[in-house]
């Protein structure tokens, strides 16, 4: 697996994963085509990510709230017009938080009560520490969010 130093998201990338080699932390980032490691947390990658389109994680978490009244585990919009809407697996704050990409999800499956495997469009699949039930709820919220943020952009908000 190859090393990149400043991995940015796009239209390719299905999830960013927390990685411990050693004594160092960073990521995963699997793509379509390609998985690569990063010494960067997936936090700063995500981050990146939003500022490369205009905002920072933090500006995109608090518009998230303001939007939707989300606060736990809040999906965040990477860039509306693409179609990126990353959903987090637990606290964003946390360093075991996998970041999936929302368009790239094809299903999900049960593995038992505490793991989940998601599959995404191309055959990848992901096993995560989390329930099937805790991250369907995750995917249909961002699903919401995604519906409620459009609606705002493609239709005229009336002043009247």
């Amino acid at each position: 697996m190859n090393l990149y130093q400043k991995p940015l998201l796009n239209l390719t990338t299905l999830a960013v994963i927390p990685h411990k080699k050693g004594k160092t932390e960073g990521a995963v980032v699997m793509e379509k085509d390609q998985e690569y490691y990063t010494n960067d947390s997936p936090r700063e990658i995500v981050d990146r990510g939003c500022l490369f389109y205009g905002s920072s994680l933090k500006g995109r978490l608090e518009g998230t709230r303001a939007i939707f009244g989300v606060n736990r585990k809040a999906p965040i919009v990477i860039d509306p017009m693409l179609g990126m809407f990353f959903l987090p697996t637990s606290s964003p704050n946390s360093s075991k938080c996998v970041w999936v990409s929302h368009q790239h999800i094809e299903r999900l499956e049960r593995i038992n009560p505490k793991e989940t495997v998601i599959h995404f469009q191309g055959g990848k699949e992901l096993k995560v520490n989390v329930s099937y039930q805790s991250l369907t709820n995750q995917v249909l919220r961002t699903a919401q969010f995604k519906h409620i943020l459009m609606e705002r952009i493609t239709k005229p908000y009336d002043t009247a």
